[in-house]
């Protein structure tokens, strides 16, 4: 390779799955014009997350997955080099594809006991077949941020917590399986955004941590995995005064961060890789065009992520950057491409989904997760409030048809309600309905898993919850993620709370059996949420 075909490895520009041919040709440019290292797959643009302001409607393609697999291999055809498919799959391929198998959230995975942390091994593994059948050889996951601001905006739910062994551990066991199966592992977001209140897709986070606080906890999980020879570490959006001499530069721009701290003073050779280069913490600084990508890449990123100005940032790097360096940032993707075997043709998609073991694996996390939040022999008083005909369920957010009342219904029978919207009239009748029992059983479906707008919930219907907790015997279950009780009012008023960390099906009918054999609960919250 010429030594600008050799840049051109280092760009790894998005490839959105649901997008026009016009897009998808000027992607086969980019491969045949620059030699391109590889692509980062999304759904959609209206799907990714600096389009949130936009409000564009993500539309559902039941052939995304057909559709992604015909993409990797038309681009593969055309690239002289074998070319490195990335994917941000933490929870699974149906992070971005629609009808694959989706694992818990590593929340969900932080709640299991020590001697279950073998799941996540589980789950890696998993994710790992899942990818190689659609002919993606590079996750760009686990998070390895410890999770300990709970206002945090954008790590929460996908963060395995705010213990730094945990996080540490799950990570490793997380990346195991991925290795296992010959799939490419990824740290992020270095040097941790778990303590932020910014959504870096927005703005840029500011770190306030010294570097002795920060060897002390969010840079434990990814020492380790230095130690365990990760394949690559994601550099955040996220600036970390203290390690820039004061200035409020991204870390992703930061010589400081990454070529000080991260390659000489923690030891690591591996593969480093940029956030996205689109997200607005960092997009928007350069007015030309080429700019962004050289400051990347000066600053110690072998890979550059969602790179929007290919041609120019080759043209930059190629100016500026010495032999040597662009030596050492090819010799590391190179390894990473033997290592999966790429360069050997083995790049095809292959294999099937096994969605029996999927469920079989999300049962078992499901029945070792389950949290009791406070227990006042809940199941006892649902029984009796049952045989005297004083309970009634009520379901918010999903319909009076789902998965944990059904498997209810044959034992433990009673009136069914459901509140699927903050319409005043609608919670007006539904207080009225509810008048003549004195027990209720709510299971609430947090509607989203992140934080903004009280994660979706309609202040109308937090505010009918604290009324209802007030006035009856209140046994409530929660689908969803754990830091939605720091909104909810008057939870000390409940009879009992039982934490469920997702809503799949396997999760429902868990919760269900739990009730009915008020069977003991193994999981325990991964994080501290006021209000409990």
């Amino acid at each position: 390779m010429t030594v600008e075909q050799k840049i051109g490895q280092f760009f790894f520009p998005a490839a959105f799955i649901n997008d026009t041919e016009e897009n998808f040709q000027e992607i086969e440019l980019l491969i045949k014009q620059h030699n391109i290292g590889g692509l980062t797959f999304f759904h959609s643009r209206a799907s990714a997350a600096t389009n949130y302001e936009a409000q564009k409607k993500v539309e559902i393609n039941d052939d995304s997955l057909e559709r992604l697999k015909e993409l990797i291999i038309r681009f593969q055809k055309c690239a002289t080099t074998p070319l490195l498919m990335s994917i941000d799959a933490e929870w699974g391929l149906a992070m971005r594809v629609e009808n694959t198998p989706q694992y818990p959230y590593a929340i969900s995975l932080g709640a299991l006991p020590e001697r279950y942390e073998y799941l996540a091994y589980e789950v890696g593994k998993r994710t790992g077949l899942d990818l190689k059948c659609a002919g993606i050889q590079y996750n760009l996951a686990p998070l390895a941020d410890i999770n300990n601001n709970p206002n945090n905006p954008v790590i929460g739910y996908r963060s395995f917590g705010q213990d730094k062994e945990r996080v540490s551990n799950f990570a490793q066991e997380y990346l195991r399986g991925l290795n296992e199966v010959g799939v490419l592992g990824c740290l992020k977001h270095f040097p941790g955004h778990g303590n932020t209140s910014v959504d870096s897709h927005l703005g840029l986070p500011i770190l306030e941590e010294t570097l002795e606080e920060l060897m002390q906890n969010e840079l434990i999980p990814f020492i380790k995995g230095i130690e365990n020879n990760v394949d690559s570490i994601m550099i955040g959006h996220l600036a970390v005064p203290a390690l820039n001499d004061g200035k409020n530069t991204s870390a992703t721009l930061s010589k400081p961060i990454i070529e000080d701290l991260l390659r000489k003073q923690l030891g690591y050779d591996g593969l480093v890789i940029s956030d996205a280069l689109n997200m607005h913490s960092v997009s928007k600084l350069y007015d030309i065009k080429g700019q962004l990508e050289w400051e990347a890449f000066n600053a110690g990123n072998d890979v550059l992520c969602f790179a929007e100005n290919v041609a120019e940032g080759i043209k930059e790097i190629l100016k500026n950057a010495t032999p040597e360096r662009i030596e050492a940032s090819f010799s590391r993707l190179w390894k990473c491409k033997q290592k999966v075997g790429i360069l050997d043709g083995n790049f095809a998609p292959e294999g099937d989904f096994d969605f029996e073991t999927t469920s079989i694996l999300n049962r078992l996390i499901a029945d070792k997760s389950t949290t009791k939040i406070k227990d006042n022999n809940n199941s006892l008083h649902l029984f009796e409030a049952k045989n005297n005909d004083k309970l009634a369920k009520l379901s918010l957010y999903k319909d009076t048809d789902n998965i944990f009342f059904k498997s209810l219904s044959i034992v433990l029978p009673s009136p069914l309600f459901a509140l699927e919207t903050g319409d005043k009239e609608a919670i007006e009748k539904m207080t009225e309905d509810l008048k003549k029992f004195d027990t209720i059983l709510v299971s609430l479906f947090v509607p989203k898993a992140k934080p903004l707008n009280n994660f979706d919930i309609e202040d109308s219907v937090l505010a009918f919850l604290g009324d209802l907790f007030s006035k009856k015997k209140c046994v409530l279950y929660v689908f969803g993620n754990p830091y939605v009780y720091q909104v909810i009012p008057n939870l000390k008023s409940t009879l009992g709370i039982m934490h469920v960390y997702q809503d799949f099906r396997e999760f429902q009918e868990s919760a269900a059996r739990q009730l009915l054999r008020n069977s003991r609960c193994r999981g325990t919250l991964p994080v501290t949420v006021a209000g409990i």
